[in-house]
């Protein structure tokens, strides 16, 4: 009988009684020849101090084609309750595996989806479920990667978790799923109002107005970022917390870190990915920064020789955490980490891998060479570009550049200035037009700083390796805003004072490059940029969309990531701030650059062209041909980029047969326009934006998105410990300018080059905290996913996309090998350098060779998970 004509609530009700009736006439069935069964098996991972769901716990799922005639939806079996089966310790977490066992008739057809509802007093991570459906006319296991928050059904406003496999444009949505799939997605989407508690799967978007704190004091005080022409921004993901005492734009934030800071349940991190990532946190902080905690308190706080820096990796330091520092620990941070870092304090002493820029060659980072390759290798290699005139064109303000021709002509090795531009021989990393604006503010507000602007000629010798020429150092004049510069070169074969000049001046561009990789190479245009993508992807494609499935992996963790960045880095007196030479203006100068940001430049081959390094290439499926082999990031970059293009490319046409396909579909439609206009609304009106027109569009723009996702990120991201692990290689900020002849700092520079050049170095509780950052930013997890990775084997249920995954992964496995063989090429020395660190950081992976994490040097995870 057919509930038609009732209210809504009624039929809801009506529909309750019935399965319950229909429930127990299941239970009641002597033998269950009339129904067929449904095996699941679930896998939950939880606390090892907390019991696991079990029968509290119970599962529904909805048939694929048989429609329920009261609720409209697709058939709803009867509830089934887990039934613990096994049960297993690691890593700090309890993974347990559950059985359940559903009884549904004849002609229930194909589970396309499942929802589980969570009645014990604990969340749980529900890893992965699968589905089994024996004796039937079409047999098939059906498997969902679940991985999400499961909270107690009292705590929930829809009660329940839904999870599908099944892939459908919305157009070709089978009747018993269409309302289905459009309630996930209302469920989804929150309305900007009210403060979201940890259970709530809402996605909403927001300003950063999170930064600051002024309820702290004006020194805390931060602009908001987004929503204005003075400060764009990428959006983020809404938490609704109060708004502050003192500044109603800006929302309140707690007293101490934050590692509760609301993300939707889908987003957080597991059980054992925030076991491991906060042991990481802990030993790091134990055994780099409690040790030169008690510097806080010294008047001279400089590190006093190299080898006190060495020693710093060493196990064996003091770091006992009692009297003042226990006390302003405690304040900080939560009981639990705080007791984890006294445990850690008291525990066995840790021996830390040296860095690898000091394992084989202690010295290499002096190295001109190594300075040159480490901007083609290192963990910024992004920012350098082929000088396209010379002299360097003059600077916005009008400031001319004073590098000429009597500067480089005699290091071109025997080239004419005019021969060596017409051979694109001539590079430039430029640090100065966009950091002059904000310089006065640098060096006055953040105490200790002293930041040049600067720009970096290198010439491109004949065995591909960079030779830097000349190095300009700038300064505003804050008493008439004159421009003062100053020019240093190369002295290898001058005095002892000259060579120890030109590394000063090295390391101030060392410094600067620290800067621009953190706040712009690495968050800004990969974190920040792609977090909106997130929320539209969630917001706007239902679970069933093909390009959420496609999506997917490349979000996991990224929401949570950045909700503890904000937190603990990018904040006001966060790690970013009390590290980075840009201080209080760091986000400020993050929010300036993206008025240059681009989506459609994030395309690698686009930004190599751009920068000319590389020549267009018709030929190329990629439309560009690397402009000399030995540049070691473009080179495996193309590789990875051509990849992803052809996955991408070929995974569309399987769902899109056309370009009126594409315009058609009304829900990515609006993904691409929320992303446009909300996510990205600052810049809703640039030209630039793929129309989303056209099967091309799409495939464009899910190229970009996954290779920033993963690729770039790992670029930028899991080199840092090698690199900037030793902070005489790549130091966060100078304490000291160059000093200038006939003053007494030039006489104490020449009495003792290596102490004045200690000296300005950062002080050694800072100089700790930046090695602990990036020891912790630079570790892969052990529950990592890579590129042509997917958790299951049977992860969609299309055999088509199956095929052209097993290709991909295939791809990216002889790609492996390609770098392999580059890395035993005796012609290619950038990839090896006199540091002797072979370039891994695009290696893909597939393999799985790093399962079990670590600081590892290579490996292109799926996601911005770290």
């Amino acid at each position: 009988m057919e509930n038609q004509g009732l209210c809504p609530c009624l039929q809801e009700c009506l529909s309750a009684v019935q399965n319950k009736i229909t429930s127990h006439l299941y239970s009641h069935a002597s033998n269950h020849h009339d129904l067929n069964l449904i095996k699941g098996k679930l896998v939950v991972d939880h606390s090892p101090g907390q019991s696991g769901p079990g029968k509290s716990a119970s599962v529904q799922v909805y048939s694929r084609t048989k429609i329920d005639p009261n609720t409209r939806k697709g058939k709803l079996s009867e509830k089934a309750k887990l039934k613990y089966a096994k049960s297993q310790k690691s890593d700090g977490t309890r993974t347990t595996t559950y059985e359940v066992k559903l009884y549904v008739e004849n002609d229930f057809g194909i589970p396309a989806a499942f929802v589980i509802e969570n009645h014990h007093n604990h969340k749980f991570f529900l890893q992965s479920a699968t589905l089994q459906t024996p004796g039937r006319p079409g047999d098939q296991v059906i498997n969902f990667d679940c991985r999400s928050w499961v909270y107690p059904f009292k705590m929930t406003k829809t009660g329940r978790n839904f999870f599908s496999n099944t892939s459908y444009l919305p157009r070709d949505t089978p009747k018993a799923l269409e309302d289905l799939r459009q309630e996930e997605l209302n469920n989804l989407r929150g309305d900007g109002t009210g403060e979201r508690k940890e259970w709530d799967r809402i996605y909403d978007y927001d300003y950063y107005n999170d930064l600051g704190n002024p309820d702290k004091g004006d020194e805390h005080k931060r602009p908001v970022l987004g929503g204005s022409e003075t400060f764009p921004y990428p959006r983020r993901g809404r938490t609704g917390r109060p708004p502050s005492k003192k500044d109603p734009l800006t929302e309140s934030r707690p007293e101490m870190i934050n590692l509760d800071i609301y993300v939707p349940p889908d987003e957080r991190f597991s059980p054992k990915k925030l076991s491991e990532f906060i042991e990481n946190s802990i030993q790091a902080t134990a055994h780099f920064i409690l040790p030169e905690a008690k510097s806080l308190l010294e008047q001279d706080s400089s590190v006093q020789s190299f080898d006190e820096i060495k020693e710093m990796f060493s196990s064996n330091r003091s770091r006992q955490v009692d009297g003042w520092l226990s006390e302003k620990l405690h304040k900080l941070v939560p009981d639990e980490l705080y007791k984890g870092i006294a445990h850690a304090s008291k525990g066995d002493h840790l021996m830390f891998t040296l860095p690898q820029i000091l394992t084989n060659n202690e010295f290499a980072w002096k190295n001109d060479e190594e300075f040159g390759r480490q901007m083609l290798a290192g963990t910024n290699p992004t920012r350098i570009r082929v000088l396209e005139r010379f002299p360097p064109p003059e600077s916005k303000n009008g400031e001319k550049c004073l590098i000429n021709e009597s500067h480089i002509v005699n290091n071109l090795d025997g080239l004419t200035i005019t021969q060596a531009m017409n051979q694109w021989r001539i590079y430039i990393v430029d640090d100065h037009d966009y950091l002059m604006p904000f310089l006065n503010r640098i060096n006055t507000d953040t105490k200790g700083i002293c930041a040049y602007a600067s720009r970096t000629l290198l010439f491109l010798k004949g065995d591909a390796t960079l030779k830097p020429l000349v190095i300009q150092l700038s300064l505003p004049d804050s008493s008439d805003g004159e421009i003062i510069s100053r020019l240093f070169l190369p002295a290898s074969e001058g005095t002892e004072s000259e060579g120890a000049l030109w590394l000063l001046a090295k390391t101030h561009v060392a410094a600067n490059d620290s800067g621009y990789h953190q706040l712009i190479s690495h968050w800004l245009h990969t974190h920040a940029v792609v977090e909106p993508f997130i929320i539209a992807t969630r917001r706007q494609l239902s679970v069933m969309h093909p390009i959420h499935l496609l999506l997917d992996p490349h979000f996991k963790d990224t929401m949570h990531i950045n909700a503890l960045s904000r937190s603990i880095l990018i904040n006001s007196g966060g790690i970013l701030e009390k590290t980075l030479f840009t201080g209080k203006v760091s986000m400020e100068l993050s929010s300036e650059l993206y008025k240059k940001w681009r989506f459609d430049e994030q395309a690698l081959p686009i930004d190599l062209l751009k920068r000319h390094m590389a020549l267009e290439d018709p030929d190329n499926p990629t439309g560009a041909q690397i402009l000399f082999q030995d540049y070691p990031y473009g080179l495996d970059a193309l590789d990875i980029w051509s990849a992803i293009m052809t996955w991408v490319t070929d995974y569309c046409s399987i769902f899109y047969k056309d370009d009126n396909s594409v315009e058609s579909d009304g829900e990515l439609q609006a993904w691409w326009s929320e992303i446009r206009n909300v996510g990205h609304g600052d810049k809703r009106n640039e030209e630039w934006w793929f129309k989303m027109t056209t099967l091309k569009d799409l495939q464009d723009a899910l190229t970009i998105l996954i290779w920033t996702a993963s690729a770039l990120h790992a670029s930028v991201n899991f080199g840092q410990y090698a690199y900037a692990g030793y902070p005489p290689n790549r130091p966060t900020h100078c304490r000291s300018f160059i000093p200038e002849e006939g003053t007494t700092e030039f006489g104490e520079f020449l009495k003792d080059p290596d102490k004045y050049y200690l000296k300005m170095l950062p002080e050694k509780f800072e100089l700790t905290l930046g090695i602990a950052l990036v020891e912790v930013l630079s570790r892969h997890t052990s529950d990592e996913e890579y590129l042509g990775q997917r958790p299951s084997l049977e992860w969609t249920d299309n055999k088509e996309v199956l095929q052209k995954f097993e290709t991909f992964k295939k791809t990216l496995e002889e790609i492996e090998t390609k770098i392999r063989d580059r890395n035993i090429n005796p012609k290619l020395k950038n990839r090896w350098g006199p540091a002797k660190i072979a370039y891994k950081l695009l290696h893909p992976d597939a393999s799985n060779e790093n399962r079990r994490g670590g600081i590892t040097g290579k490996g292109i995870p799926n996601s911005i998970s770290l």
